[in-house]
């Protein structure tokens, strides 16, 4: 079991930044993570926006966020991670409702990746709000 809490998001002009943290416990020591932020902007399809694996240097960033957001996790141990994602640079196509995501993955080494597929990720949080004005 897995259990995700946001924080962060909030409103800020365009050109502006923002950080979002999700912070992830996990009962399974051994596990690797991919850790994702996906967003969703009313009935579309949540969009993997940037993610991260707990077992390798894999990243990964959507083409809309590549040069302004950046994904980031630090280990407090015993597969407990702060996953963050600081925003710069925000516009208004970036206000969405944003979500911390995971799914468990056993993979080590370099050759590791992580899909951006919302159908994976098994657990989600609760969804904060980012709104960009202009």
């Amino acid at each position: 079991q897995v259990t995700l809490v946001e924080s962060g998001g909030g409103s800020e002009q365009a050109g502006g930044s923002l950080r979002l943290s999700c912070a992830a416990a996990s009962e399974r020591t051994e596990d690797h993570w991919c850790l994702a932020w996906f967003r969703q902007v009313r009935s579309e399809e949540r969009e993997a926006v940037a993610i991260i694996y707990t077992g390798s240097s894999f990243t990964y960033y959507s083409d809309s966020v590549k040069g302004r957001f950046n994904i980031s996790h630090i280990s407090h141990g015993n597969a407990n991670y702060i996953m963050s994602l600081q925003m710069n640079a925000l516009q208004s196509a970036d206000t969405a409702l944003y979500y911390c995501a995971a799914y468990r993955d056993l993979c080590t080494g370099s050759h590791c990746y992580c899909t951006s597929g919302a159908e994976e990720y098994s657990y989600w949080g609760q969804g904060t709000q980012v709104t960009v004005s202009s």
